[in-house]
């Protein structure tokens, strides 16, 4: 009790001698520690005479919340709001009071006051109103010191007044009144929210600036081609990860966008000469101001005054700290906040400001601890809480995110920032329809918003919305025709739809904006390389290679043009050269390919490997003759059968864009695969006849189907990141010769046709046959595909999760053990843990009853070797932060494994071979033609299974599944079944029979035989150079 006397004391001396700024600080103490509201209404007339009116609106809403009849507060915030020159406002802040006091029991003084104030309001004589608020605020001064002493009493009378219900039942009831009664107009709002404050600190920018991007689309390396693209989003605001690599990097605040922003966001701060002696407080007034008009070293040097002459002020060292922050010296900021918590320990400010400028240099979870510190002394604060749910977005840590920004705008329902984050973290949990109703209400509350544009934009693209985003899109240029953002999201969009030339024309004017934007120019670089535009292509790579970056993402995508650079050289160098000759696998080194998938630093690669030439040798020598596509009638038939059985390799599921040019490169490849295989199969099946006639014995006749690799010499000249190995050590499959057959084609030289399209098509997608790359094959290099990712739900995977589940729960009980990271034996069978394993709901639970990381794989039943099972894929689980996981598949190519499902697709295809080169050859008998579906399901599960490629394994085994179906006179005419992915099908099923039959199911019944496909001229003749497959498949984005 002493104690509290003792201040109070304090606080009526210092009020006395007009000393606010101390006052506060004893006020902030009393109010943590009571929440008396009479101390709350004094700290906001303290503020008033600083006048910061922001602090004197939030401590008058918050005592209003307490007591809605509390005439003084209305009083105080309609002087306020009068200052920020929102008379309307102010008049009906009165107007509240007023009524208020007209139906309940009130200070009769306080109410004539009212009434003074709305008349003169009324008449609209702000002269009149300018008097009034300084007699009342000389009333006010004057009784202050008494209003300290005698706080007990006026605390108790606060709640009398024939007022029976505590003070809990008034909380709760004027909470759901604050939102309608106390809210600021949607025009101040975006002003206030940059100022707001807390305890006892200036009226200082409120918000730091995070980047825009969305973290949702975590989706697998193995498979998807565009996502590079969308984890480097960019935004008009300030990335946080810029800034943890470079601690210089700018702060930007949402508001800053144009000097009109600036004015919103200045405080009606007196000017006061300099000539004239001013109070200390009266310069922190002035230094605020400085710092809201960015005038931040003259702010510095007004706080360096203060500090100097009182090194223990709190509020001048927030001052300087955030005008530090506004310079980019985010250290020198946090230091100054530091020294403020240590002079002020319930300084909330200062913690809130600590906390934004630790996230601003990456260190997150001191950033949330701050952030939660600032939230002690100022629960529910909109301000804190809409901060902490940004930094725990950008923290991956979803969950949180949600929890707070959602209690944040439950108190600020006017919040369009909170809002739209709230939507991208809903939208990384997996909460789609509530994700798209938080950037929706955000975009209700401001239509010209244009970062929740850009998140919906790539919220619908995630969501494979296509035209959704579009329009998305459209509406932010038509607010914005100079929005770099807009061009750059419309360009990835093209992109990942395959219309790569539209995408470099939305990418040019977004780099005529931005032009050091490394996104921008990647992807340009990667569109241009795709369309066969090499010498542009090699140019915006050493641009993006040139520029000085300040964030790990940034990097990796400068050590992929490092890559792709020397790709798009190598297809130069092969331009004009057969197709058949375009050979990546055989012929860049795999030490460089290595580097190239796991996206490695390129310093080892650039010792090791010999370079690509130059672009002007691949032109003085002719190789780089520009080809346009003249379009005969024979290559507008491919062109037109190509886009019409391309795109039935289209998954209708979320995440999965159609891509018009994954197509079209998907039905080349089908038609050409049928090709050969037909003539392979020709040539079998006259084979086949002459044993027959000849009686030959049955180990002639396997010998006659036995596979004969054919290791021809590499024909890359290029040198630079070509093969060092010696040129008889080349691909087994690299080129199959014009007499096609059984002996000469193996299960590997069919599926490396499809491989090979699917390089040409994509440039930027590294996929490559595993057992190419360096030694590190033998460590079990391969895919992973997470369905979660920290607290992420994988868009493209997640669907597979509760099945995954399951199956590793099976497993886990069939075998009674699991394997750690290091690969050793955890053991199961004790404390009952396979009986809590096979109850457990979630990855958190079956983690918490194992204890550690861990991994168990599936088994595929061999067809080929009876009682003989193969290792399927691995389901591992690794603990990620505190409360995420990474729940993926992991499929590693071993050379164990690699044999092992060699042997068993070579006697897939040998089967395939007997099923229709014997008596069934040619038929068209639907049923005959049993046998032969079958058989290419088999190869079509195992080849899932397997995952031999780097990337791109799934469209590669639909597409040989289709070209397979096609030589055997079977035409897929239907759709795959919306939510239904062909690999993981494969890949979740542990025995052929069952994959088999949930295809069929779908499958079966759209297969049309027809032998009109026998009519497609031929693809190696009629795009017979490398040049003329870019050309036809660029071809779509003229259409």
């Amino acid at each position: 009790m002493a104690p509290a006397t003792s201040q109070r004391a304090e606080l009526a001396r210092l009020c006395s001698s007009k000393d606010w700024s101390k006052a506060i600080r004893i006020l902030d103490s009393l109010v943590s520690q009571s929440g008396a509201i009479q101390d709350i209404c004094n700290r906001a007339f303290c503020y008033s005479q600083l006048e910061l009116h922001k602090h004197v609106i939030k401590d008058c809403d918050r005592a209003l919340q307490l007591d809605p009849v509390l005439l003084h507060a209305y009083i105080l915030k309609g002087h306020a709001l009068s200052a920020l020159g929102r008379k309307s406002d102010a008049v009906l802040v009165w107007e509240q009071g007023y009524e208020h006091a007209q139906h309940q029991c009130a200070d009769l003084k306080q109410l004539l006051e009212l009434e003074e104030l709305l008349v003169k309001a009324k008449q609209g004589n702000d002269n009149g109103l300018s008097m009034l608020q300084a007699e009342s605020d000389s009333q006010r001064n004057g009784n202050v010191s008494e209003t300290c002493e005698n706080q007990d009493r006026l605390s108790d009378q606060a709640e009398s007044c024939g007022n029976t219900s505590d003070k809990s039942d008034i909380l709760l009831k004027s909470a759901d009144k604050f939102d309608s009664n106390n809210e600021l107009n949607n025009e101040d709002r975006e002003s206030s929210k940059c100022d707001g404050q807390l305890n006892g600190t200036p009226d200082v920018i409120d918000k730091l600036s995070y980047n825009s991007e969305s973290c949702n689309d975590s989706s697998d390396a193995s498979e998807s081609c565009d996502k590079v693209f969308t984890t480097g989003e960019s935004s008009d605001s300030t990335d946080v990860t810029e800034i943890i690599r470079k601690p210089s990097s700018k702060f930007v605040f949402p508001h800053e966008k144009n000097n009109e922003a600036r004015k919103n966001k200045k405080f009606c701060v007196s000017r006061i000469s300099k000539a004239k002696s001013i109070s200390v407080d009266f310069r922190l007034s002035r230094g605020i101001a400085e710092v809201n008009d960015g005038r931040y070293a003259h702010a510095i040097s007004i706080f360096d005054q203060i500090l100097k002459e009182d090194p223990a002020y709190p509020e001048a060292l927030i001052g300087r700290g955030t005008a530090y922050a506004f310079k980019r010296e985010l250290h020198a900021a946090i230091a100054d906040f530091t020294k403020a918590i240590q002079f002020n320990p319930s300084a909330g400010e200062a913690w809130k400001r600590r906390g934004q400028a630790r996230a601003a240099l990456g260190e997150f979870v001191e950033a949330i601890e701050d952030l939660t510190k600032a939230l002690e002394y100022e629960s529910n604060s909109e301000d804190i809480l809409h901060e902490r749910g940004i930094v725990n977005f950008k923290f991956k840590e979803f969950n949180a995110a949600v929890e707070d920004l959602s209690a944040c705008v439950q108190i600020d329902t006017d919040n369009k920032s909170a809002f739209t984050y709230l939507g991208l973290a809903l939208s990384s949990i997996g909460e789609f329809k509530k994700a798209e109703e938080a950037h929706l209400k955000s975009i209700q509350l401001d239509r010209n918003f244009l970062e929740a544009w850009a998140h919906l934009t790539q919220f619908y693209q995630d969501l494979s919305k296509p035209t959704k985003a579009h329009e998305c899109l459209n509406k932010m240029l038509q607010i914005d025709g100079r929005f770099a953002r807009a061009y750059h999201l419309r360009g990835l969009l093209f992109h990942a739809t395959g219309e790569h030339r539209k995408a470099i024309k939305d990418l040019t004017m977004g780099l005529s904006i931005d032009g050091a934007n490394i996104e921008c120019l990647y992807l340009r670089a990667s569109c241009y390389h795709a369309v066969g535009q090499y010498k542009e292509a090699v140019k915006d790579y050493d641009a993006a290679l040139d520029l000085e970056l300040d964030s790990m993402d940034k990097f990796v995508l400068q050590c992929l043009a490092f890559y792709q650079k020397e790709i798009a050289l190598y297809t130069a160098s092969k331009f004009n050269s057969e197709f058949c000759w375009f050979d990546i696998d055989g012929d860049i080194d795999p030490l460089f390919k290595e580097y190239w998938c796991k996206r490695l630093h390129p310093k080892n690669v650039c010792e090791k490997v010999y370079r690509q030439p130059p672009l002007r040798e691949s032109l003085r020598k002719g190789k780089l003759r520009k080809q346009e596509l003249a379009l005969t009638k024979q290559k507008v038939a491919l062109i037109q059968a190509a886009d019409s059985i391309g795109k039935k390799i289209q998954y209708d599921c979320p995440g999965f864009l159609p891509n018009r040019r994954q197509h079209r490169m998907a039905g080349f490849a089908a038609i050409e695969i049928a090709q050969k295989v037909s003539k392979a199969w020709r040539t079998f099946q006259s084979e086949w006849k002459n044993s027959n006639k000849s009686n030959s014995n049955s180990k002639s006749g396997k010998r006659s189907r036995r596979r004969d690799r054919i290791n021809m010499p590499s024909q890359n000249r290029g040198g630079a990141g070509c093969s060092t190995s010696n040129a008889m050590e080349t691909s087994s499959y690299s080129i199959v010769d014009d007499r096609p057959s059984s002996r000469s084609m193996s299960w590997k030289d069919i599926y490396s046709f499809a491989v090979r399209w699917r390089q040409i098509s994509e440039p930027c997608d590294p996929v490559v046959w595993v057992n190419k790359l360096s030694e590190e094959f033998n460590a079990g290099f391969g895919s992973h595909t997470p369905m979660i990712l920290g607290q992420a739900k994988v868009v493209r995977y997640f669907p597979n999760y509760e099945r995954t589940l399951d199956i590793a729960k099976t497993v886990m009980k069939e075998r009674s053990y699991v394997y750690s990271k290091t690969d050793q034996i955890i053991h199961l069978s004790k404390d009952g843990k396979l009986e809590k394993i096979m109850h457990a709901k979630s990855c958190s639970e079956l983690y918490n009853i194992v204890g550690e990381d861990f991994w168990s794989a599936t088994w595929c039943n061999s067809t080929a070797f009876e009682g003989k099972q193969l290792e399927g894929t691995r389901i591992t689980l690794v603990k990620m932060g505190q409360h995420g996981f990474d729940f993926a598949i992991r499929t590693p190519c071993t050379p164990a494994r690699w044999e092992d499902y060699d042997a068993e697709m070579a006697m897939a295809w040998e089967a395939l071979c007997n099923a229709y080169c014997g008596e069934n050859y040619g038929s068209t008998d639907f049923d005959i033609l049993e046998n032969v579906r079958d058989a290419i399901l088999r190869m079509t599960y195992y080849w899932y299974n397997f995952m031999p490629l780097s990337r791109g394994t799934a469209a590669v085994g639909f597409v040989v599944m289709l070209g397979l179906l096609l030589a055997a006179n079977m035409e897929f005419t239907g759709s795959i079944p919306q939510g239904f992915q062909v690999d993981w099908e494969a890949i979740l099923n542990m025995d052929l029979n069952s994959f088999m039959n949930s295809v069929k199911s779908w499958l079966y019944p759209s297969l049309k035989v027809t032998t009109s496909w026998k009519d497609y001229p031929d693809i190696a003749s009629t795009f017979t150079t490398t040049g003329s497959v870019i050309a036809a498949l660029s071809s779509s984005d003229d259409d």
